[in-house]
């Protein structure tokens, strides 16, 4: 928060029949500082002028106010602020551990040389304007205030900038209006979910011992919290609730929140001696793909009633052991539930459709990156979800590594205050306060759509997985556990007390139910002998060839494509060179027939658009395009006021293009988790360079190659990663293909690296109809830098009006017969073009060479090589040629399958650059002579060669 709004908060609460003192000893200030007494000296220093207002039956001091000096009333005001603002750091917000002996002295009357009969003296609304009407002093006041700020729930606000949101958090929090009125039924009832939550764990425990779980123990607070947000999104009538969550406690958020069944769950556990649990019937897995996952990296969906008439889905994504990384994912699902893609132009939003609750660790939240990525796409317009409600499950340890070694900061939540993002912390043993601060959080959401933190401050009964012993590195904070109650039997004690419940319908006897049921459910489960059992194949749509589909598009239509695209809105200016660049190109295509990549690409969009798929497209500058080739946004040069050509097409989808922040992990997360959630989508990423999807590699591990096999997750999300060496050094290089070709089986990827504009046209089109399907996969596509401007890469009409994309492709100057060919030269990308330049300047040299190039990678064309090889019978050797070394690029990938097709007497060679650490040289001059070498070996020139 800024100092102005600071100093106007603080002399609005500053009132009263002191005013005018305030004022003169202000005017007195102005002339000479030093003339006023020391304390008003240090406000006019801190706080400036001061704004007083005037309250209706405040014009004369009240007797009680005649012995209250300014000076003690202005510190009075001092200490009401300070608890507002430092309150936290007194608070009873730690179960177990103390806040290792660190205490506040700043909301201590003392030091505002302030006692007792001090405060007595002075009215409470001197201090506190919207004091109750029970609060008559100051003194009362205060003690009520720290009750609010320094109870089992604390806040911290101070560093949210808007003035509305701070006003209406300060209302909230002072009159306790968040807080519900509960009833008797509302207590027994939280007292039964947190006594089923500690039962179904204690029977984990008891039953499967030694097995991991991730133990909710010691934050089962959770559950009643998610109770709470869940039944007021659904009486909000919200379509959807989207959860992501770490290990910690997702089996019973599974279990009690999702609805798995139970026997479900302990079927997962596998087996019990030399028996497997087979689930009753009716039972069955909500999520899988055919490899699996372990138990607690699965998530759910489930139907929440409140009613007969409302009703939302849940959605527990799945999540594997990257904690953090689903974040982006939930985020993206969100997004997608929200979005109306059906017209033409931006999607329209509606936050009411969909909200998103993500639960972190608390040592994850401060330590990993991917949680300051994942805030900063809160308030952003192509990501924001209007607002997402956080939740750290504290439990004090991070593994082993205490939080002094863990973070720099006093609390894990701290991270969120740069993002301006509400906190607050709450002890896990105060159920009804967490249920209150979820509430609370949720009704921010709602009136400000921004996100809101909830400190959830409980602690871990066992180690980190169950199988760890904690008190060999926790000595100290495990006696402490040890010797702690539960929750659930603090909070049956507490109602005992309050005599909501009776002796009879507490603790022991709740345990001692959930017990029963959980024992006889497990007991009529079905066994079977162990058996030796192999995975699953992987779905039949999966295990073909893609399917043939139509992606050619008439002529008539490409052109009345081509012209809606040049419309602007009346009076719109663009920078005049751009206007001159744009128009040149979409004349050659309308005069020539013939268009570059730019056109090839805008016009693979609109018909894509307009045949009913709406489209996603973001990146690091998409909008223009890293090299200046796009423009697919435009700006109007008077008013800055932009205009999407694809805005404007007719009858068609929406197109939603937008320009990411300087993240790689976080957005293609979001990406990922868009394109599941809405599969009729097209969605693409792009990277600014290839390069940089190095920082994204987890997503693309875990999510985008893994999550069809693990989960059942489908995508046909296409990635665009710049790639060609142009001398431009290691990071500007390669895209890495090598890792994505280490990733991709069981036709989990299609990975091109294409040299036409055509080529690109026909291949986004198909994968946006593969969208929805049961071949759907996602795309990776290396895409040309420097080269997006060669008419090498430019295609004729002929190429988008007929036929489909070609897995091989044969070079454009090829000069060899069947007869004639000894040599196949196989390739892919930016170098195939390096080759074809330096065969038009030694043409008719190459008749015994016959050139293809490999578009797509995988998966691998080996029917088409095999009959480019049988209608060359001539040929002996093959030549797989790269610009990367060959540590890199697609040789290692290639080279087994390309062998597995050769005949005995036909040989296989590498041409590239050798082995090496990094992807590229950093010198221009040194490139070039490698680049040189590589094409002079491919088509054996003489040393002294072309120049390339």
């Amino acid at each position: 928060m800024g100092q102005k709004e600071s100093s106007e908060r603080f002399w609005e609460s500053f009132h009263g029949p002191n005013m005018g003192y305030v004022e003169e000893q202000y005017d007195k200030y102005r002339q000479n500082p030093e003339s006023v007494e020391a304390s008003l000296k240090e406000l006019f220093d801190t706080h400036g002028e001061p704004r007083l207002m005037q309250r209706q039956g405040e014009d004369a001091p009240s007797a009680q106010s005649a012995h209250a000096p300014i000076k003690k009333i202005t510190a009075a005001i001092q200490l009401v602020e300070a608890i507002r603002r430092y309150g936290h750091l007194e608070a009873d917000i730690y179960p177990v551990g103390g806040d290792n002996g660190e205490t506040s002295v700043l909301t201590k009357m003392e030091d505002f040389d302030l006692t007792e009969s001090d405060l007595r003296d002075i009215p409470a609304n001197f201090v506190w304007e919207e004091a109750p009407g029970n609060v008559h002093t100051a003194l009362d006041a205060v003690q009520l205030l720290k009750e609010r700020y320094a109870g089992t729930t604390s806040f911290e606000y101070d560093h949210v900038g808007n003035h509305d949101e701070r006003k209406w958090l300060q209302k909230q929090i002072e009159t306790a209006s968040y807080v519900p009125n509960w009833s008797d039924e509302d207590k027994k009832a939280i007292l039964k979910r947190l006594t089923d939550v500690e039962g179904f764990e204690s029977f984990l425990s008891r039953t499967f011992v030694g097995q991991k779980r991730f133990s909710i123990e010691g934050v089962e607070s959770m559950v009643p919290m998610l109770d709470e947000i869940i039944k007021e999104a659904c009486l909000a009538d919200t379509d959807n609730v989207m959860l992501g969550m770490a290990h910690r406690g997702r089996l019973s958020v599974l279990a009690h929140v999702l609805g798995k069944p139970f026997d479900l769950i302990f079927s997962e556990f596998n087996h019990t001696g030399e028996k497997a649990l087979l689930p009753s019937e009716g039972s069955k897995g909500l999520h899988g793909g055919w490899t699996g996952d372990v138990k607690y990296h699965f998530g759910a969906v489930t139907e929440h009633h409140e009613g007969q008439e409302k009703h939302t889905t849940v959605t527990l994504a799945n999540n594997p052991s990257h904690l953090e990384f689903v974040n982006p994912v939930v985020e993206g699902f969100t997004r997608a539930a929200q979005d109306d893609t059906s017209k033409p132009g931006y999607p329209d939003q509606d936050p009411s459709k969909a909200l998103s609750i993500l639960i972190h660790g608390d040592a994850a939240f401060i330590g990993e990156g991917i949680v300051a990525e994942t805030l900063n796409l809160g308030d952003l317009p192509g990501y924001s979800t209007a607002g997402t409600v956080h939740i750290i499950a504290n439990n004090q340890v991070g593994f082993t590594t205490n939080r002094r070694d863990g973070r720099s900061t006093r609390y894990a939540s701290d991270l969120a205050k740069g993002f301006e993002i509400p906190i607050v912390h709450v002890n896990a043993d105060d159920p009804l306060a967490c249920a209150a601060a979820a509430l609370l959080a949720f009704q921010y959401r709602q009136r400000f759509h921004k996100d809101f933190l909830i400190d959830l401050v409980g602690y871990r009964r066992y180690g980190h997985n169950e199988m760890d012993e904690p008190r060999s590195t926790q000595p100290i904070l495990y006696q402490d556990i040890d010797a702690h109650d539960t929750v659930a039997k603090i909070f049956s004690a507490n109602l005992e007390k309050e005599k909501v419940i009776s002796d009879q319908e507490g603790y022991d006897t709740l345990s001692a139910q959930v017990g029963d049921h959980l024992k006889e459910i497990f007991q009529n489960m079905k066994e079977e002998e162990m058996k030796e059992k192999m995975p699953k194949d992987e779905p039949e749509a999966l295990r073909c060839d893609l399917p043939q589909i139509q992606t050619s598009v008439p002529a008539d239509t490409l052109f009345s494509l081509n012209r809606q695209l040049q419309k602007r809105p009346e009076g719109f200016q663009v920078f005049k060179k751009l206007t001159k660049i744009i128009s040149k190109r979409h004349q050659a295509f309308e005069e020539e027939g013939k268009a570059d990549w730019a056109v090839g690409e805008i016009l693979a969009y609109a018909s894509i658009l307009q045949e009913g798929t709406p489209i996603r497209l973001t990146g690091q500058d998409s909008e223009r395009g890293t090299f200046a080739h796009r423009h697919m946004v435009l700006h109007d040069v008077e008013t800055d006021a932009t205009y999407s050509p694809l805005h404007g097409l007719e009858d068609a989808k929406s197109f939603a293009l937008h320009n990411s922040p300087l993240s790689e992990a976080g957005v293609i997360g979001f990406e990922y988790g868009y394109s599941v959630q809405n599969p009729d989508a097209f969605v693409l990423w792009e990277a600014q360079f290839g390069d940089f999807a190095n920082t994204g590699q987890v997503l693309f591990d875990q999510f985008i190659a893994a999550g069809r096999a693990k989960w059942g997750e489908a995508s046909n999300m296409a990635m665009l990663l710049p790639h060609g060496y142009e001398g431009q050094g290691p990071e500007h290089s390669s895209g890495r293909i090598e890792r994505f070709l280490q990733l991709a089986a069981e036709n989990n990827l299609i990975i091109a690296n294409v040299t036409s504009s055509s080529q690109l046209f026909h291949l986004l089109r198909r994968q946006a109809k593969l969208g929805g399907r049961e071949e759907a996969r996602p795309l990776v596509l290396m895409t040309p830098k420097s080269l997006m401007r060669s008419a090498r890469l430019a295609s004729k009409l002929e190429e988008f009006t007929e036929g489909s994309f070609a897995s091989v492709r044969v070079q454009p100057n090829n000069e060899a017969t069947p007869e004639t060919a000894k040599t196949l030269v196989l390739g892919s990308g930016k170098v195939m073009v390096d080759i074809e330049e330096a065969m038009e300047k030694e043409a008719g040299a190459f008749e015994a060479l016959h050139i293809a190039r490999v578009e797509q990678l995988y998966p691998f064309p080996a029917q088409r090589i095999k009959q480019i090889l049988a209608d060359y019978p001539s040929i002996r050797e093959v030549k797989w040629v790269q610009e990367e070394p060959r540590n890199m690029g697609a040789w290692t990938f290639v080279r087994d399958r390309i062998e597995a097709i050769l005949t005995e007497d036909q040989t296989l060679e590498y041409i590239g650059r050798p082995d090496r650490a990094s992807p590229a040289v950093g010198k221009p001059d040194i490139h070039k002579t490698e680049q040189k070498q590589i094409i002079n070996q491919a088509l054996k020139l003489s040393k002294g060669g072309v120049s390339v």
